[in-house]
């Protein structure tokens, strides 16, 4: 039996039928209980709970469009920013707790939080401001992690090493890649009983997430928003600020993980899917998430999908969402009932209160096929509430479904600060070609699953970084490290992705935004077709003049995708899938960006410190690597 065999009847097995309805049943009184989504004290970097504004501002209800003067909703940010900026300072204490008991009530075998809580804290910042995020490793070692017999064909038990690190997601790091936080790319991770500095200029604005980049540990906690103050598309009222969706699993990350090394590698659905860190949960604990809407006003709110291994569509019954912001990209103003959100992407949208007063469901709804999430929680939802409504009722418009994803986002939006990329540029070679597929091998006597990426799988060292080769001037880098050099200064670079299976992926890149200049078209049974590779007949189907641009997509399932980026930030800048468990399993590749000019731009002597420390820690670690080294 062929490995696609498999893991096509291991799909079938784990997705549940039916889990494309949008709505949730009525649930009587067990699960009538909710959570006001409101400023925490732990999502200031002070006691105070507003950031202290630098001066006099522009930005007003009505003109969200300029900012200060000088600044506004057409600034090209990635040229300039506001100047003036003040250092906004955090604190993160990473500890583990087994036996959490979770938001929903059910308690989780083992979690990982930043300063005692889920999700961590709100990082926020005006456009200009320096973040200078202090990082306190406390994790204990994590112990053994048993795989369950016969899962293998010999019993396997691991000592999982407690070291983390955090990566800023979408945060351009111009110039600056030793902060991105990528064990193995850009440093060597925080060994445990050691702290790291992170310091980042916010030269972009919107809104998006950080999280742990070592191990699975972003599945167990370790992770928290970002939101940086800027211009809007549109005026609006009220900032509802972030509102992180994320899916939930009550088993150990680590433990699901090693579960998935032999074939067919499925990843089995999420328990449930939490909004802003709440929801019911299936015995009666937890509390839906309620927001509060106020009548006649227009909201913003800052959508963020920091799951793990589930993409889906959010509605809010009897009401249109206005997409004013795609990732970290402001974009005309786009009017639309539903939102596909691949992991990782972030959406800033604008309500309208204008419907009448009471309780609405907030649903979220998996693409019908099940390829690309699903959840044992048939009907996730929170509950937006407008003032004077029942503040303990559930809603009684269930809705309706809202149309199936087919596991692909929307690219339809008009980025307002154009990028256009120049088509005689473009050209389909063996070189920018990157064929993605499945496989199964045999690693230490055991049948393992590895996604590759053009044959190769990635599998990086922790204690040998890829900018650490860079600062001993040595370029021969391993193949497993999947490097693909990018040497030519403030050009296009054009990158063509073929799916040669029929499982979705959301493929994410640090350090750039990209253009998504064309893909094949979603269809509803990508198992059902052949590999479509990319051919000379679909570059009149390509877009080059100002199309979507943000740092996170979908691959088509049997299927292609061209991006391009511009070689203006030097480093080594990760591309992979952001479902964790695949990452771990070696879907990845790094760009070696203007290799030449990393030395005189990036700071590499940072570097040395965190990898001396590690380099000690590691000699005598029980805790070895057993995967790429670069799960999130």
């Amino acid at each position: 039996m062929k490995l696609t065999d498999l893991v096509v009847r291991g799909l079938g097995l784990l997705f549940l039928a039916g889990q494309s309805a949008a709505v949730p049943p009525p649930l009587g009184n067990l699960f009538s209980k909710h959570l006001d989504l409101s400023p925490r004290s732990d999502e200031s970097p002070s006691t105070d709970l507003e950031l202290t504004k630098r001066g006099p501002t522009c930005n007003t209800p009505t003109n969200r469009a300029c900012y200060r003067t000088g600044f506004n909703i057409n600034t090209d940010y990635e040229a300039s920013f506001p100047p003036g900026g003040v250092t906004r300072n955090y604190n993160f204490v990473i500890t583990e707790i087994d036996n959490w008991v979770g938001p929903d009530g059910v308690v989780k075998k083992k979690a990982m939080l930043i300063n005692g809580k889920f999700p961590g804290p709100t990082i926020r910042a005006d456009w200009g401001d320096t973040v200078k995020v202090t990082v306190v490793n406390n994790l204990r070692i994590n112990g053994l992690v048993h795989v369950v017999p016969g899962l293998l064909s010999s019993p396997l038990s691991l000592t999982l090493t407690p070291s983390t690190s955090i990566h800023w997601h979408g945060v351009r790091m111009l110039n600056n890649n030793v902060n991105d936080g990528v064990p193995g790319i850009t440093e060597c991770p925080i060994p445990p009983g050691n702290s790291k500095v992170y310091t980042f200029k916010v030269e972009q604005y919107g809104s998006s997430w950080y999280h742990s980049h070592f191990s699975s540990q972003y599945a167990n906690g370790i992770v928290g928003q970002m939101q940086f103050e800027g211009p809007a598309s549109l005026p609006y009222d009220e900032d509802l600020g972030v509102f992180p969706i994320t899916d939930w699993y009550y088993g150990s990350a680590d433990q699901i993980q090693h579960a998935l090394i032999p074939p067919p590698g499925a990843a089995p659905p999420s328990d449930n899917v939490l909004f802003n860190g709440s929801h019911v949960g299936p015995t009666g604990g937890g509390k839906y998430a309620r927001v509060k809407l106020k009548p006649g006003k227009r909201h913003r709110l800052r959508i963020i999908n920091t799951s793990v291994d589930n993409t889906f569509t959010v509605s809010l019954v009897n009401h249109q969402f206005t997409v004013i912001q795609t990732d970290f990209v402001p974009v005309n103003a786009f009017t639309t009932s539903s939102i596909f959100l691949a992991i990782g992407q972030r959406y800033d949208v604008t309500i309208d209160a204008s419907q009448a007063v009471g309780n609405y469901w907030f649903n979220v709804t998996f693409a019908a096929s099940g390829l690309c999430g699903v959840s044992r929680m048939p009907f996730p939802a929170a509950i937006f509430q407008y003032e004077g409504a029942s503040s303990t009722a559930l809603p009684t418009n269930k809705g309706v479904a809202p149309p199936d994803s087919l596991c692909q986002d929307n690219t339809s939006f008009v980025p307002i600060v154009t990028r256009s990329a120049p088509a005689s540029s473009f050209a389909a070679t063996p070189s920018n070609s990157l064929d993605l597929n499945l496989v199964t091998q045999t690693w230490q006597g055991q049948q393992r699953v590895y996604w590759k990426i053009k044959g190769q799988d990635m599998n990086i060292t922790w204690d040998e970084p890829t900018l650490e080769y860079v600062a001993k001037g040595n370029l021969n880098f391993p193949n497993r490290y999947n490097v693909f050099k990018v040497p030519n200064a403030n050009t296009w670079s054009f990158w063509i992705i073929e799916n040669l299976l029929g499982v979705p992926h959301p493929m994410h890149l640090h350090g750039h935004d990209f253009l998504i200049v064309g893909r094949s078209p979603a269809v509803a049974n990508p198992f059902g077709i052949t590999p479509r590779r990319f051919s000379s007949a679909d570059t009149a189907s390509l877009k080059f003049n100002n199309p979507v641009r943000r740092d996170t997509t979908m691959l088509p399932g049997n299927g292609w995708l061209v991006v391009a980026f511009k070689s203006d930030n030097p480093g080594a800048w990760l591309f992979h899938c952001h479902i964790a468990w695949h990452v771990s399993q070696g879907l990845s590749i790094q760009f070696l960006e203007r290799v030449s000019s990393i030395p005189a731009t990036v700071p590499l002597s940072a570097i040395e410190p965190n990898c001396a420390k590690w380099t000690s820690y590691y000699a005598t670690s029980p805790a070895k690597q057993f995967d790429s080294g670069l799960r999130i």
